[in-house]
């Protein structure tokens, strides 16, 4: 009984210094501006570790994207999808009913200055989104993103694809341009 508690225990916390990893929606600067940055941290609550997958496999990244998955996701590795991957569900900031619409696909890894470390990459053939207030942080997208909610925001994310949007007001509601996000190709609306 006390092993299963110390396993359990080490679990929790092991779970929440991966989190802090992840805690930052914003890319830290390579310059002394750095400090006037507003940074979001995460809490180390059971529900904030409840609420988030992390992985290096696609099958968990896909299915922690889904609307039975979790408010935040973090990629720890470069990932390749072989078929259209879709970001489905209503999702609360830090995963409380209480919070703001929100979701979170984080694409690196940050030391415990928060500064980013590493960057990962997904390949997908289109990465559909239908959850609002979707935000890809940092990383490159490889592939077309297509977007059918509103709120969709890259932040310091690199989209090597065309996004798409299914109506004007969805893109109208985007942000592509957080802390130097790049398409390289069209934004356009169906």
């Amino acid at each position: 009984m006390i092993s299963k508690k110390l396993v359990t225990f080490g679990t929790l916390a092991a779970t929440v210094l991966v989190l802090g990893a992840c805690s930052s929606d914003n890319k830290a600067s390579k310059d002394s501006s750095s400090d006037s940055k507003t940074e979001t941290s995460m809490s180390s609550s059971v529900d904030a570790v409840s609420g988030a997958s992390i992985s290096d496999k696609p099958e968990v990244i896909e299915k922690a994207l889904s609307k039975d998955g979790n408010w935040i996701v973090a990629a720890t590795a470069d990932l390749t999808f072989d078929k259209d991957v879709t970001v489905a569900g209503e999702f609360h900031d830090k995963g409380e009913k209480s919070g703001d619409i929100y979701r979170k696909l984080a694409l690196y890894a940050q030391d415990s200055d928060k500064k980013v470390t590493a960057e990962y990459t997904v390949t997908v053939p289109q990465l559909i989104v239908e959850t609002e207030n979707f935000n890809i942080v940092n990383g490159t997208i490889k592939g077309d993103i297509l977007v059918k909610a509103n709120g969709f925001v890259l932040n310091g994310t690199k989209v090597e694809g065309k996004v798409t949007f299914e109506k004007e007001e969805y893109k109208t509601s985007a942000t592509l341009d957080k802390e130097e996000a790049t398409v390289t190709g069209e934004v356009t609306v169906k």
